[in-house]
């Protein structure tokens, strides 16, 4: 159109200095039709740029046709560059939205450009609502603001946000990009937990090895300085006090191998068909061992049915159960071991008739080292840690502990197995 046109108007000129007047006249109409054509495509070109990227060019002829299909790819080239930047950017907030972690965008002037979900909930913050505002008009704690403001992020801050104090968080800001700045958070309040627990664990320990440690080497030092001032029964007596203070710390030490094997998810071992009836007269035995003549232990056994899982680790949930009831059942008590099967499954369990136990202890019996009565726990050679392994050895079996227990009223203590650990023997008659 653009060649025409120019030959047109030379054609124009032409015609007009030979033609007169009225040649002059479709002369100036011509190039009129000219101007108002080219002011079109102009007019269409400017109402295109208006339009949002990736709408289609105009239509023309000649060299607006072409002005046009250039600007056309140019438009696809842009348009789809900025869609594989918006993909991009949005696959980046929805990973950030996904992380445990806190993520917080800033700018220089430490305002919110962007927040995901994790620091709403560790700074107390609201998407939509603070976006743009000063952190520090937020969290206006002075240890985080201080860090915030300070610039020296080379270490991570830990603290306690007021408007969440459940939650302990180790955060660190990050810069990037020009003049812009991550905030990351991360809690840590499980960790502090665990940390706290080591350190009680460590310092039980300790105490629970130090009092027979230090009566063992007492009597040891004393017999060795002066052995020709005792008796023979003197002495024997003393050797027998350390016999059992040295049994008490290996079997304070036996549990606390096997509650550490259980705790650290070691390989279950092998699973087998349990011998209930042959489990329950082995602990029985030991039972009354232990309480020497001075309890009546009995069995009970319901319809006959074999027990799936560890040998070892079945007798060891019931030897502790029985154990614990001889330890804390006065004189002249009863122990009954039952075997059952129940709707769910089966259980055994473990009851007596001794003082029982108050409602706002029952929660915490299956944490280590947790004694009603530390006194008289540490005399009657109990080592703490006997439920914490039941409630362990519970958990790989798939089971569950019961405690009941009313002060005055005896206390029953009940291992749940599933049904899938469960193979019910109809033919097998109840025995006592």
């Amino acid at each position: 159109m653009g060649f025409l046109s120019g030959l047109f108007i030379a054609a124009g000129f032409v015609w007009a200095f030979f033609g007169g007047l009225a040649a002059a006249l479709v002369t100036c109409f011509g190039l009129l039709a000219i101007i108002v054509y080219h002011l079109r495509n102009l007019g269409k070109l400017m109402n295109w740029a208006r339009e949002p990227l990736g709408t289609p060019t105009p239509h023309a002829w000649g060299t607006w046709d072409h002005v046009f299909a250039a600007l056309s790819r140019h438009s696809r080239v842009a348009y789809d560059q900025r869609e594989r930047l918006s993909q991009t950017l949005a696959r980046f907030r929805e990973a950030a939205q996904a992380m445990p972690d806190g993520v917080i965008y800033l700018t220089r002037q430490n305002t919110i450009e962007w927040v995901n979900v994790a620091a709403q909930h560790h700074f107390g913050l609201d998407a939509t609502r603070d976006v743009g505002t000063a952190i520090s008009n937020l969290v206006r704690q002075p240890d985080f603001v201080g860090y915030v403001e300070r610039g020296e992020y080379q270490e991570p801050l830990v603290f306690k946000p007021v408007r969440n104090d459940s939650l302990t968080l180790s955060m660190q800001i990050v810069p990037f990009g020009e003049d812009l700045k991550m905030l990351l958070s991360r809690d840590i309040s499980q960790l502090e937990k665990l940390e706290n627990m080591r350190r009680d664990f460590v310092a039980n320990v300790s105490h629970e090895l130090k009092t027979p440690l230090t009566v063992v080497s007492g009597f040891v030092e004393m017999l060795h300085d002066g052995l020709e001032d005792f008796s023979a029964d003197d002495a024997r007596r003393y050797l027998n006090l350390a016999s059992e203070q040295a049994v008490r710390m290996q079997r304070l030490i036996e549990d606390l191998l096997a509650l550490s094997a259980l705790e650290t998810g070691a390989p279950m071992p092998v699973e087998d068909k349990v011998d209930v009836h042959g489990l329950l007269r082995s602990v029985a035995q030991e039972a009354e061992l232990l309480s020497a003549g001075r309890h009546r232990v009995t069995v009970k056994r319901g319809a006959g049915a074999t027990l799936i899982g560890s040998q070892k680790e079945i007798h060891s949930v019931l030897a502790n159960l029985a154990s614990n009831a001889v330890r804390y059942t006065p004189e002249g008590g009863e122990i009954c071991l039952i075997w059952q099967t129940t709707h769910e499954g089966a259980e055994l369990a473990v009851q007596d008739n001794g003082p029982g136990i108050e409602a706002q202890h029952l929660p915490r019996l299956t944490e280590r080292f947790y004694r009603v009565d530390r006194g008289r726990s540490r005399e009657s050679g109990g080592t703490g840690l006997g439920l914490a392994i039941v409630k362990h050895v519970m958990t790989r079996h798939q089971g569950t502990l019961e405690i009941q227990s009313e002060p005055g009223r005896g206390s029953r203590f009940a291992a749940h197995f599933p049904a899938r650990r469960v193979i019910k023997l109809e033919t097998e008659k109840a025995g006592e």
